[in-house]
């Protein structure tokens, strides 16, 4: 999946430390192949929900679609649906159909499958480039860089020191404690426990692979960024609402990405996450990935299943 054409140095945010590659290339985005167009993909981290991830889902998705189209184009936009609940105990098969192979654009159709049945359906479409004089983009919102904030696992840390820290906060707390994730999260407004009930839903946070990657292959970055996307994305949905409810069930129902220029994904990017509209038992998210240099990399969409309960309140009166 290898490519001449390289992300932009501008992105900017050097290498992290060291050669070692990162984890998302060598194993979670390494699928075996097993035949022509079918691969078979692995697991590197489960959620503690005991379900599937669904970035690892859609990168190896992307991953299979990739390795059927040639080296001179480049994905654009992937549309998904999660349509079982992933088995974390045995391998997913991924199944590629070449829908369409075009002189400008290619389509690819992804399906995953489980014991037999399809878990997860993608389609994904691919294009040569084509410089056009129609151009145009948002703002890159202004945020203190990542050298400015404190790493994901020293906040947690944080927080799970408070001795005023609500039972309720600190078992979920230990829980991400506890999760050994592949990429690396800088909140750029940390909540502040106390005054959750007055969270908007919205949220931004840097991120990047951990890890080298390298510049050279754009495909691989992208795959990466699929996996990156899903990250905390639906629960943008939830942040109003934490102080009320507790959640009973919450999925991811599809996810659409569309990539709008090229990036590095072992450098950091501002993930720009908004929730705007909650409601019937679903939650919808939009987001969209920077890079360092104000270019907008990436946009994000998706929609999932949301059940909570009511927060029993402790109160006597």
């Amino acid at each position: 999946m290898s490519s001449s054409q390289a992300p932009e140095d501008q992105q900017g945010g050097g290498d992290p430390p060291g050669d070692l590659r990162s984890v998302l290339v060598t194993s979670v985005l390494n699928l075996e192949p097993l035949d022509e167009d079918l691969f078979r993909g692995r697991h590197y981290w489960v959620p503690t929900t005991q379900r599937l991830f669904g970035g690892q889902i859609v990168g190896q998705a992307l991953v299979a679609a990739a390795k059927s189209v040639s080296e001179d184009v480049h994905v654009h936009s992937l549309h998904c649906y999660f349509v079982r609940t992933g088995d974390p105990k045995v391998p997913v098969l991924y199944q590629v159909e070449r829908t369409r192979t075009g002189t400008s654009f290619s389509v690819r159709s992804v399906k995953a499958v489980q014991h037999g049945k399809p878990i997860f359906i993608c389609q994904a479409s691919f294009q040569q480039a084509q410089p056009s004089p129609l151009q145009h983009q948002f703002s890159m919102p202004v945020v203190p860089p990542p050298e400015e904030l404190l790493d994901h696992e020293f906040l947690v840390d944080q927080y799970l020191r408070d001795p005023n820290l609500q039972e309720m906060y600190r078992v979920g707390l230990n829980r991400i404690a506890a999760k050994e994730v592949p990429i690396e999260i800088k909140l750029v407004n940390p909540p502040i426990l106390s005054q959750l009930q007055s969270k908007e839903p919205k949220q931004m946070f840097w991120v990047r692979a951990r890890g080298h990657i390298g510049e050279g292959d754009v495909k691989m970055h992208c795959c990466v960024a699929a996996y990156i996307s899903d990250y905390a994305f639906l629960g943008t949905a939830l942040l109003p609402h934490h102080w009320q409810c507790n959640v009973h069930f919450m999925v991811s129902l599809d996810h659409s990405m569309w990539f709008h220029n090229p990036f590095r994904a072992d450098h950091w990017m501002l993930y720009e996450c908004e929730s705007p509209w909650a409601g019937g038992s679903r939650g919808l998210v939009q987001g969209r990935l920077w890079r360092r240099d104000g270019i907008l990399a990436v946009s994000c969409a998706q929609e999932g299943v949301i059940r909570v309960q009511s927060r029993v309140s402790e109160s006597k009166l």
